[in-house]
């Protein structure tokens, strides 16, 4: 049967007085509902340095969670989340027109993952990443959507160009903006001892992959290992609300047939 533990941490880092980030997860509380839905986990990044990124993050994390223990089981994980995370664009889109919202501008990330049976399904709007950690390999699953990113894709900037840019935040994708939205979805085959990190930007900005593999490599619950990533990227930058979710894949069950 698929065994999963998870831990998670953040931090508002050393700047903001407050944490925009959010993060929530679907634990199954039976064997039963192990098969027939999995585990679910989200983590999203608020835009602003009001409130308001931590009331958009929030909204959208919960919407997210709810619509997956409401889900019908056995559903195709593949066409659930995409699906979810148009759901949770709904969502913060209806409270910017709310009268708590007054009309102002709500956005956040969202980067989410589902896993059954013996595959993980990211999807994801933003630039908050998933990183898959096998052995000392690690590999970035989720593509920023941000106007560096499509500079880079064009060959119009280089990849040192565009680290230091001052437009590296500057998201093409967000959840709250529009009244619709298009997630990247992707899937891929885990086995027993991946590690799968869900992170903010002030996460993956303050260290590089190799360390994200180095710390979620050791021999430690994780918990502790999301404590360390995020202490880490708080000791060597913090200038951004910090947020880790570390899932640890302890085994798998093929899917039948």
């Amino acid at each position: 049967m698929l065994d999963v533990v998870y831990g998670e941490a953040s931090e508002p880092g050393r700047v903001w007085p407050r944490n925009a980030d959010s993060a929530g997860a679907f634990i199954p509380r039976s064997s039963q509902e192990v098969r027939s839905k999995g585990w679910m986990f989200a983590v999203a990044d608020g835009r602003g340095a009001t409130e308001l990124g931590e009331v958009a993050s929030a909204h959208a994390v919960k919407r997210m969670v709810e619509g997956f223990v409401n889900a019908a089981e056995g559903i195709s994980l593949a066409s659930l989340m995409p699906r979810l995370v148009q759901d949770a664009n709904a969502a913060v889109h209806d409270e910017a027109l709310s009268p708590e919202g007054r009309g102002r501008h709500l956005a956040t990330t969202i980067v989410s993952c589902a896993l059954r049976n013996d595959v993980v399904v990211v999807s994801h709007v933003g630039d908050s990443r998933c990183y898959h950690v096998r052995g000392e390999q690690v590999t970035l699953l989720t593509d920023d959507h941000t106007w560096v990113t499509d500079q880079k894709k064009t060959g119009a900037m280089t990849a040192a160009s565009a680290e230091h840019s001052e437009k590296r935040h500057l998201l093409t994708r967000s959840l709250g903006p529009e009244l619709s939205v298009t997630p990247d979805t992707r899937s891929l085959p885990i086995l027993a001892g991946d590690v799968l990190v869900l992170c903010t930007d002030g996460l993956y900005e303050a260290m590089y992959p190799e360390d994200i593999a180095r710390i979620t490599s050791q021999d430690k619950d994780p918990v502790s290992l999301a404590r360390e990533l995020v202490g880490y990227a708080v000791q060597v930058d913090g200038s951004d609300n910090i947020t880790a979710q570390v899932i640890l894949v302890r085994e798998i069950e093929p899917a039948a047939g």
